[in-house]
């Protein structure tokens, strides 16, 4: 066994390649040998065979993909996988984790993020009378490490999120015990526990519904009217507005519809104008602002949410839809915001097809432009795309001024996000 102390180069011939084996018979039918070779090379499951004196006997091309043969060398870890079932016959399963490359850092000077984090493997043993060797099969395990890990931090967030209302009606409620004989003290401890209650009962609701956003749950979609929906929006925030020195401004009337979960759009709305109206200054504006736009080709209406808040740093606008990110922890907690209305905002515009967008600039404002599909239904825009008489329409100035240009932040279905709007840390 001193030969498989170290490791030496793969051969080429080691990997199974379509020339390997007689494909098909005389009658042009496919060969038992031809077409396990064909599995085997197109399998999503890497496939190594190794000898007793570490020479790699065959290997598919999926092996090198998930780095258990790299650089013509096949890995330490998975050798001493191998050479264990050679020298015990007993199968083994191992998490293996390819190494990363230097590549990225030495020409971007950052360190890049692996596509394949981690593998899961197992190694058995196979003989033939004297032969003897050891089958190393391995499937990417990366999803799954990242969803464990997303899981283990939603839990952890959760829990800090709910320890800071629980602990504090805990200790308002022996306040409240202390100072029973002082009426000012009760109603004032009081209110802090009803306002901390109805915290806790926000962020427990959030919770649902960003659960059954994530599971796609919505329900039936229907018509709904862009015009009805803003006005709808508006009018929940209007107390709040009033409250915070802020002045509602709206576009006029488009007339244009989607097709959609109405609830679930009026919540998206609700939480990109309650952002933009507790982190933006008293005596400014919020407006909102609709248009039709077209992306790869296809209709999709344009709303746009825009404040003239102090903005957002770049560094945080990576982040802003991510689960309970927020820029300004305090002040988060002055406003009573949850951290999960911009996660709820996106989970919204992806079951509906559609993007929610961000563009921002300190000292001056930021704009969350949600883009959800035009209702098709109706054939009079078929018509008027084919006579060329489709008009997105201009948006009002202040509106146009803040909407994302292109190649700004933009987050569609599939990209990973987190929750900040207007210029601050946002719900």
């Amino acid at each position: 066994m001193d030969r498989a102390s170290a490791p030496r180069a793969v051969p080429d011939s080691a990997e199974l390649r379509d020339n390997d084996v007689q494909v098909t018979t005389g009658d042009g039918r496919m060969t038992k040998a031809g077409l396990l070779s064909l599995i085997v090379r197109n399998s999503e499951t890497a496939v190594a065979v190794v000898d007793e004196f570490r020479d790699v006997v065959l290997y598919n091309r999926r092996a090198v993909d998930l780095g258990l043969v790299r650089d013509r060398l096949l890995a330490d870890p998975v050798w001493d996988a191998a050479k264990d079932i050679l020298d015990t016959d007993t199968e083994r399963h191992f998490d293996f984790t390819p190494p990363t490359s230097s590549l990225g850092f030495v020409s971007t000077g950052r360190v890049r993020r692996p596509q394949v984090e981690s593998v899961r493997c197992l190694a058995r043993l196979v003989s033939h009378d004297d032969e003897r060797y050891a089958v190393v099969y391995g499937l990417d395990d990366t999803e799954h490490l990242r969803v464990e890990a997303t899981r283990r931090d939603f839990v952890a967030n959760v829990s800090h999120e709910l320890k800071t209302p629980v602990g504090a009606i805990g200790l308002l409620g022996e306040a409240i015990l202390e100072s029973a004989d002082d009426a000012d003290s009760v109603e004032h401890f009081g209110s802090r526990v009803v306002a901390e209650s109805k915290r806790m009962g926000n962020l427990v609701a959030e919770l649902i519904a960003l659960s059954r956003l994530q599971g796609g749950e919505t329900e039936e979609f229907v018509h709904v009217d862009i015009d009805d929906l803003i006005d709808e929006a508006l009018e929940s925030v209007a107390v709040p507005a009033e409250a915070g020195g802020i002045v509602l401004t709206a576009d006029e009337p488009s007339g244009v519809t989607v097709r959609g979960d109405r609830r679930l759009l009026v919540t998206a709305l609700n939480n990109l104008l309650a952002n933009a109206i507790a982190y933006s200054p008293a005596d400014t504006s919020v407006s909102i602002s609709r248009r039709v736009t077209r992306v790869d080709g296809r209709p999709m209406v344009a709303i746009a949410v825009t404040d003239r808040g102090i903005g957002i740093a770049p560094a945080d606008q990576q982040r802003v839809f991510e689960r309970f990110f927020r820029v300004d922890q305090a002040r988060s907690r002055l406003t009573g915001g949850t951290g999960l209305g911009l996660a709820i905002v996106k989970h919204v515009a992806a079951n509906h097809g559609g993007t929610i967008s961000l563009w921002s600039k300190p000292g001056t404002g930021s704009t969350f432009t949600l883009c959800i599909p035009e209702d098709l239904s109706d054939s009079a825009w078929i018509e008027g795309a084919i006579d060329g008489e489709v008009d997105a329409g201009p948006l009002p100035d202040d509106a146009a001024a803040g909407l994302a240009p292109p190649g700004q932040l933009t987050h569609s279905p599939t990209e990973p996000t987190g929750d900040v709007a207007g210029g601050g840390p946002k719900e």
